[in-house]
């Protein structure tokens, strides 16, 4: 799988969808009405690797959840049921729609420069705030640099053990990009870049006088009751009860621990903890109207070739923060994440009956295996998502 996908970016939802015709394991999908389903892909996806994994699917009302796996490998000790995680760059979807919020107070406009409201901030080698919107930051269409690419902490085990710990301002991470050439015109190309992201943080800070992660919380966790989704700022470890989460660094190399690290790495590009619940309750919230007024939920689904994807998802668009996936019934919205050693899926249907979320404590380098480990993914969020059509 190619190195960006799977850094703070959208490896497990994307690589599902692109194996979904390979090999799988022996064991078959439970039929769709069969409320063992999800235990039975849980079960395989440890099968396969990943050293814990938990998960929770919701449909038409009907709520079950599972787990499966240790929760460290020392003590062997199971897998939380409904344990917090670091849900990676599903953190995009909840800012952009902090921002949608915003546009629909009249506050900003998605055609608003990055310049307008952050002066000088992206300048430099070609990099220009003056012609890109905050609309191409949401969507991906900025051609700006993704500063992940540039992080020594993730791309192999000394970087990680060496710079775990550092702390990052926006500024910092936006710098990093800066130091790049953008990869195309704004708006003429479709490109991930978590840079985009840590920007529209900034945006919104710049805005409200308050930092992005406040407004979350004020905006979207309070109102709907996720009392167990956080910001964690700069502390490097996970509320309990918790999974650990384990790296492998190279194909066939061993599982290391990676559960603490400093999270302003990925701020508003990937930073959020949450649980199975919490990040369910907050897709169907999302997909029902509760968060977005019309227009705006109407902007946030406004969706563009995902260019960059195609060789691995022929079809898959992306909006502001949100992904579609094409699928056997039409497709779903969804948006993964990933951290060093935690993965995320996740799939709601268009009106929000029907949702999946994993999280996968285990990060493999094996090609082979971490291809099994997506397919098994797509088919449990196909089989929640179509049920029995």
């Amino acid at each position: 799988m190619p190195k960006h996908l799977r850094r703070w970016g959208v490896a497990a939802t994307l690589a599902a969808a692109l194996v979904a015709g390979s090999a799988v394991p022996a064991t078959a999908a439970a039929p769709a009405h069969d409320d063992r389903r999800l235990q039975v892909a849980l079960d395989d996806l440890h099968d396969l690797g990943i050293t814990g994994v938990q998960g929770i699917t919701r449909v038409d009302g009907v709520t079950t959840r599972s787990r499966a796996g240790v929760g460290d490998l020392e003590r062997k000790t199971p897998v939380p049921l409904d344990g917090h995680f670091r849900m990676g760059s599903n953190t995009k979807t909840f800012v952009s729609v902090v921002v949608l919020q915003l546009v629909g107070e009249g506050r900003l406009s998605l055609d608003d420069t990055v310049d307008r409201w952050l002066p000088g901030v992206v300048a430099g080698n070609g990099n220009d705030g003056r012609r890109i919107t905050i609309r191409h930051l949401l969507q991906h269409t900025s051609g700006i640099y993704n500063y992940t690419n540039d992080v020594t902490a993730l791309g192999t085990y000394e970087g990680y053990l060496a710079h775990r710990f550092d702390h990052y301002d926006p500024a910092d991470l936006v710098a990093l990009a800066m130091k790049h050439e953008p990869g195309f015109a704004p708006g003429t190309r479709w490109d991930y870049s978590n840079t985009n992201y840590i920007l529209a943080g900034m945006v919104i800070e710049r805005l409200t006088g308050r930092p992005w992660d406040t407004e979350v919380r004020a905006r979207i966790l309070q109102p709907l009751g996720l009392r167990r989704t956080s910001s964690p700022g700069d502390r490097p470890t996970l509320p309990a009860p918790h999974a650990k989460g384990y790296q492998q660094w190279t194909p066939g190399g061993p599982l290391t621990d990676t559960t603490m690290f400093n999270p302003t790495v990925a701020g508003a590009a990937g930073n959020l903890i949450t649980t199975p619940t919490d990040l369910a309750r907050f897709w169907q919230a999302l997909q029902r109207g509760q968060l977005l007024k019309p227009r705006q939920m109407a902007q946030l689904h406004r969706t563009v070739l995902a260019d960059t994807f195609q060789d691995f998802i022929p079809g898959v668009r992306y909006g502001l923060g949100i992904m579609y996936i094409p699928n056997r019934c039409g497709g779903y919205w969804s948006h993964g994440g990933d951290v060093p050693g935690m993965s995320t899926a996740n799939g709601v249907s268009a009106d929000g009956a029907r949702v999946t979320v994993l999280s996968l404590s285990t990060q493999l380098a094996d090609e082979e295996a971490a291809r099994a480990v997506y397919a098994r993914t797509f088919r449990l969020m196909d089989d929640v998502i179509c049920g029995s059509r």
